[in-house]
């Protein structure tokens, strides 16, 4: 039945048709299957696709996600010389799924697993730039950055935050994407406000981008 979906909307007419089954057996399948959001009505009725499909599609390229993030956030840290991770949106959470911590010196250390909310640091507003702007609006009431700075981030690719998080600490981050053009993770490295300044973007954007870019493109390998 998915696969008949698949070339477009059809009515239950329709997916009797496309798949042989009884007519009572095929309304049948369907409704237990927009019960499990793996299948959807558009405005006529038709039977689509559902909303759960893009999100297993989605959690599949994230484990291939984090199967090529070791090495890409090596090669950051080392480039910029500060601790390098991946964040993944986790409802009004952000959770810390792989990092490469800077070896020796004053660092910003974030273990992964650590989970921390979304009201505040680079990588939430990146998580939130693209965000439909009903669920962005809901977290944005107590976040510490204004809704124009979602607009800058989408303006520019990256995001950045001076002692937001925590005091003293400043980051920058950019956005990972699905080849579809999701945003499904961030990449941010993060560090002491005294190496990082307070334009932290200006030293250290170009080298998250690329790292961001180069994930988004091992996705897009992976689906081809």
């Amino acid at each position: 039945m998915l696969t008949a979906l698949e070339s477009g909307p059809a009515t239950l007419a329709g997916l009797v048709t496309a798949t042989g089954l009884a007519r009572p057996t095929a309304h049948r399948l369907a409704v237990a299957l927009e019960h499990h959001r793996l299948v959807a009505r558009d405005l006529q009725g038709r039977f689509v696709l559902g909303p759960r499909l893009g999100e297993l599609a989605a959690a599949a390229g994230e484990d291939r996600l984090l199967a090529a993030a070791g090495p890409v956030l090596a090669r950051l840290r080392d480039i910029t010389g500060e601790s390098a991770q991946l964040w993944r949106r986790q409802g009004e959470h952000r959770i810390c799924v792989a990092a490469a911590e800077r070896p020796s010196g004053l660092r910003d250390t974030i273990p992964v697993g650590s989970q921390l909310t979304m009201r505040a640091g680079s990588a939430a507003q990146v998580l939130l730039a693209w965000e439909e702007p009903e669920k962005a609006n809901r977290l944005l009431q107590t976040a510490t950055f204004a809704p124009t700075a979602l607009t800058a981030v989408r303006r520019r690719g990256w995001s950045q935050s001076v002692g937001e998080r925590e005091a003293g600490v400043a980051s920058v981050s950019a956005p990972v994407r699905s080849p579809s053009g999701k945003v499904l993770a961030a990449v941010s490295v993060s560090g002491p406000l005294e190496r990082l300044t307070r334009q932290p973007g200006r030293i250290h954007a170009p080298a998250v981008m690329a790292a961001a870019e180069r994930l988004s493109e091992s996705l897009r390998r992976a689906a081809e």
